[in-house]
Formats: structure tokens, sequence, C-alpha cells
């Protein structure tokens, strides 16, 4: 990864960061992105000590504002002339409905539009820097989801496990569309599943279902180092160069929810994303 730019969204922590450093290991510049700059700065240090690799930048955003979300891409492009790999790493849990500054359903509002709208701010520089990859970030709950394009808020009918199951699979949708859409250009699409990773996932709002069982399936989870695995093969490996649209758990390819592989879904959910960021998204021959 020497001479290549790598961006790890929620690199503070768990999978982020330990994403971020098997990249700076790699030789990659990388940036990460936090709430908070003070503690981006502390977790790009650690990163720093830990690869050995100096090149290691700290960007401040809240992700679940879209206006942030926009200061931070407008950041990222002043900051490097080359963009090689987005990791869409950014998400959580939250077991009660939370609405975000833009009126939004948090759980959506950070796992899915965040990535969705931060994709498309970046594009172009990743279509410059071809071959370039994006590399989001899904789980194996993707497979129990499904989009309910009736109620995509949960303003009606509220679930925090299956607002967090629709924005997974949301994710693969999105990827699959993206890789569509950016064929012929140099830039790749995929998403994945890390596995089930102890970190503080959902510790805001966690809910009594699993603040009940963690103690029981700590013993089990992978380390954040094991959950980073599949994000970096597919950000750096020459193995899946070329490879796009393509969903990945353990480094391998798997098969997601059939519904992800819906063109006429994907094609639905990109075009009321875009209206939800206001992005004039169109077609790849078209500036994004």
């Amino acid at each position: 990864m020497s001479g290549k730019v790598a961006l790890i969204t929620g690199g503070t922590g768990g999978i982020g960061k330990a994403t971020a450093i098997g990249l700076a290991g790699l030789g990659a510049q990388v940036g990460i992105t936090g709430r908070d700059l003070p503690r981006a700065e502390r977790a790009a240090a650690d990163i720093r000590t830990t690869s050995g690799n100096p090149a290691v930048d700290a960007f401040a955003a809240d992700m679940s504002s879209q206006a942030e979300v926009r200061r931070l891409a407008s950041a990222i492009l002043g900051a490097y002339p080359r963009l090689d790999v987005l990791v869409n790493n950014v998400g959580g849990f939250w077991a009660h409905r939370h609405t975000t500054a833009d009126g939004l359903e948090h759980t959506f509002a950070v796992n899915y539009l965040a990535p969705f709208l931060l994709t498309l701010l970046l594009l172009d520089r990743l279509k410059a820097s071809a071959p370039a990859r994006v590399v989001t970030v899904s789980s194996h709950v993707q497979a129990e989801g499904r989009i309910d394009f009736a109620d995509l808020q949960g303003a009606r009918n509220y679930s925090g496990q299956r607002a967090y199951s629709q924005s997974k699979l949301a994710n693969i949708l999105f990827t699959n569309e993206l890789a569509r859409r950016l064929e012929g250009s140099g830039v790749t699409a995929t998403s994945l599943h890390p596995g089930f990773v102890l970190t503080d996932f959902g510790a805001e709002d966690q809910g009594m279902f699993f603040a009940a069982i963690s103690g029981i399936v700590r013993p089990f989870l992978k380390t954040p180092a094991q959950g980073a695995k599949t994000s970096i093969y597919l950000a750096s490996s020459p193995e899946v160069a070329g490879v796009t649209g393509q969903f990945f758990a353990d480094s391998k390819r798997k098969t997601a929810n059939k519904i992800a592989s819906d063109p006429d879904t994907a094609a639905r959910l990109w075009r009321v994303s875009a209206d939800l960021v206001a992005h004039p998204s169109r077609e790849p021959q078209a500036t994004v």
C-alpha cells in the first residue's frame, strides 16, 4: 500500500482502528474519522506507534449530521490529492428511536446514509485515483433485513434490531448499485461481514437483550484485529483487484440476502437516498 491513501470512517476504536493499523502497517497514508478531534488525534497517535507509520491523519465529524459529512468530505478533498481506498466502517446500534439534526432516524442516518453521501462526495477523487476501492462494512444481520420503503425511518413501528438489519442490507444494496454505476471506471465496490467482534458496539443505547447476553457471548467474540481482516483484505489484496459488487465474510465471497441482488430495489433505494441527502446523483457517465 506504499504510495496509496486510505480513509477509514469510525477509526478511533474497534474494527475501524484495527483496519487503520493494518493498512498503515502495509505502508498506506491513512486518515481516520471520529466524532471529536481530541479522541481522533489520540487514536491516530496510537496507530502511528503500533504500525510504525507516521502518515496517519485525524479528522472529526459527527456522521449523523449531513452537514458534518459534507464538511468532512471537503476536508478530505483538501488534504488528499488522491484517494485510493475508502472504508465505510462507521456504524452502531440503538435500541430506541432517536432522530438526527436532519430529522432522520439515527440508525438509518449513521449506518447507511452517511456512507452513501460520503462516498458520492468523494467519488470524483476516487475515480481520478483509479484503480481505487470502496469497502463498506455490513453485517450478517443483513440476511434478516428488508427495506420498508413505506417506513424507512421507523416512524410508525420502530425496532432497534429491525432498523439495524435494514441499514446493513441497505449497505449491500448501495454497494451493488454503486458497482453497477462504476462499471469500467476502475473503482470497485465491495461489502463485508466482519464477524462477531468484541467492541463497545451499541454501548450508547444497548437495550436489555444485548445487555443480558453480552457476558455470555463475550468469550466467543473475535478481537477487533480479527474482525478487521476482511476489511484490510478487500482494501489491499491483489487477489480482489477488479472484484466488484460482491459480499465477503472471512475474506471469502458469500451469498447475501437475495433482496440485495434485486436491481430494481437497489435502484429505488438509491433514488430515495439521493433525495434524502439532497444529492443530484447520476449515472457514472455524468459528473457526480
